[in-house]
Order: structure tokens, then sequence, then C-alpha cells
């Protein structure tokens, strides 16, 4: 029973309360903030949980009076008013057990990069990432451009960027993967729709302490920046190559004047693919100890079509079809396709969790 999870709630809310009024506990601030931390972590689902206890006792208490003389009726009226507050109550309970993402709270890295396609494939990259500033302009999150590579035809071979405010990797994680455009080209004179594809990547904004790299590990290359077509955009060998051997990552930065500047924009985002690598080691082993398919961790999954001929955006992993699509892109609506994944996510969680 749902009451029977609840219960170990209560009684550590309970034990907290009662260590953090002991006299000691003065004493020791360290002590002191990390209980208040523990029972403010767990404040949510106990007031839902006493909520819920006493809506439960209220229903017994009118059932039991259902068959009084003086009392039945108003007893069933009751009934007919708390009964149906069980279910969502539930179903908010249930939300609030769901363990939460460690990396939920943090800021990202977004990485856009072209795939198939050529061109258009390019300047799908930079009509992603224009969705995805709208977006964060809804949501009151700021963007930092830290690395962009343009191609030829206008668009860009590659954005990074950094994404900070409230919340951000809790909703744009469910952006990782395949995206796959269909549209007619504005250099196709038959009118024929062509499809491309871009990857994008999302990767936690971490603090150094959570990532050491050992100096030895790294080749670093100091090189002229180049403009589009391979004109140089200033006289000074300012970009910045850094290589990662032992993973092989490379991270190439160029964008700012300054060598020691794309030095350390380009270690940051290092820090952030090297903590990426291993979080998907441990959700693949996770994965693998329950016996079950990688899922939307996979990036090379395809995982959202853009049908512009069709104004249709189509998410693959939830058989979510929406024909909006100039209004989502255009219209910084994105919660439109990322409410119901996260929806998704929650009740898988739930589902494996017996709840």
């Amino acid at each position: 029973m749902l009451s029977d999870k609840l219960t170990p709630f209560i009684n550590r809310y309970n034990e907290l309360t009662e260590l953090l009024s002991s006299p000691d506990i003065g004493n020791d601030i360290k002590r002191m903030t990390e209980l208040s931390k523990e029972q403010s972590s767990i404040q949510a689902i106990v007031n839902k949980a006493t909520e819920y206890k006493k809506l439960l006792e209220d229903i017994e208490e009118n059932k039991s009076l259902a068959f009084d003389a003086e009392l039945g009726e108003l007893a069933k009226e009751e009934l007919r008013t708390l009964e149906p507050m069980v279910e969502p109550l539930e179903e908010e309970i249930k939300k609030l057990l769901i363990p939460a993402d460690p990396n939920d709270k943090r800021n990202i890295y977004i990485e856009l990069r072209a795939g198939t396609g050529g061109d258009e494939a390019a300047i799908f990259v930079g009509d992603l990432f224009n969705a995805y500033v709208r977006y964060a302009d809804v949501k009151g999150w700021k963007i930092e451009l830290m690395s962009s590579s343009p191609s030829d035809a206008g668009g860009y071979k590659e954005i990074i960027a950094l994404i900070k405010g409230e919340q951000v990797y809790s909703r744009l994680k469910y952006e990782a993967g395949t995206h796959r455009v269909q549209r007619v080209p504005a250099t196709e004179s038959q009118g024929r729709v062509h499809t491309s594809a871009i990857t994008v990547a999302v990767m936690p904004e971490v603090d150094d302490v959570e990532v050491t790299i050992n100096e030895n590990d790294l080749k670093i290359d100091v090189m002229r920046s180049s403009g589009s077509g391979g004109q140089s955009v200033n006289t000074t060998d300012s970009a910045v190559r850094i290589t990662h051997l032992p993973t092989g990552i490379v991270v190439t930065n160029q964008d700012e004047k300054s060598q020691h500047k794309n030095k350390d924009k380009a270690m940051k985002i290092l820090k952030a693919r090297i903590y990426e690598m291993q979080m998907e080691e441990a959700k693949v082993k996770e994965m693998s100890e329950r016996k079950e398919q990688v899922g939307t961790g996979d990036r090379s999954g395809r995982i959202r079509t853009y049908n512009y001929p069709q104004n249709r955006i189509s998410d693959h992993r939830i058989n979510l079809t929406l024909y909006r699509l100039d209004e989502i892109m255009q219209g910084g609506l994105m919660d439109d396709i990322i409410e119901p994944l996260i929806a998704d996510a929650q009740a898988q969680i739930m589902e494996r969790a017996g709840l």
C-alpha cells in the first residue's frame, strides 16, 4: 500500500525534528546544515503524506457513519466530495517518491552538430539552436555561446553553448539524440523534399573538483583561428585544440581572441564531455543489470523528426505528433514536446518502482 511507503518518510522527518531541536546540535554547524537539508528534501513528501493519511481517515470515518440514522446522509455527501480526491493526491505523491536525478538542477552545455545532409544539415543546426534560444527566453534562462563553427552556406557545422537557469538539465536532457529534418532546401529547384540529420548532446556543467584531469593526459595544440572558407579572422595563434588522450575526446575553441580564454572554455567543455561519458557508462551498466535496452540515452537513436511541408513535429520515443512545428520552433513552445516526455519518463520510473 502507498501509505506503507510513506511511513518511513514521516518517521524520519520527526526524527530529524528531534535532532535539530537538540541543544548539542547548535555547536555543530556542519551537522545542523546537513540535517536541515535532509529535512527540507523530504518536506514536500511529508506534507502530502500527512494530507493523504488525513484524507483516508476522514473517508473511513464517514463510511462508518453512512448508515447512521441521523448523520448518514451528511456522511454520504461528504464521501462524494472526499473519495474523488484520493487518486489525484496519490498521483502527486507517486511523483514526489521518484528519486531525484542529481543533475536536474545543473546548468548544461548543449552541443549541436551537423550530420548527414551537408549544407541543409548545417542550416538546421542554426534553426534548432535558435529554437532553443527562444525557449530559454520563455523560461528566463541565460545562454552563453561557447564555440561555433560556421559553414559556407550560412549554417553551422557545430554550435556549443552554456545554458544557465533553474532546472535546465531536468528539461533539456531529453533533447540528446539525432534530430531529423525534412524540408525543401532553398537551393532545390525541383521542389523536392530532402532529409537531413543533426545530433544534439546535452552535458551537465560540472565543478572543477567533480572531474579531475591529469595534465599529462592532455595534448594541447595552438593554431591560427580561421573563419568560414578558411580565412584568417585574426593574426595571433589564439585557437586551442585539446585532446584528452585516455578517452580520445577532442575539443577545439577559437571564438575568443585570447588564447587563455579559448583554453579555459575548451577545458570546461572537455570536463562536461568526460562527465557525460561517465554518466553514459553508468547508465549502460545499470540498464544491462536490469537486462533492458539502452533507450533515450543512445545518441545514435533518431528521437525526433521535423517535417516542414506538413508543419509536423514527431517525437518517436513516445509516438507524439503535433502539427504545430512553426509555432514550436518560432515561439519557444518546446514545453509542448518536453512536458509529455517528462510525464512518460516519470511513468516508466513509477512502474519500475512498483508505485
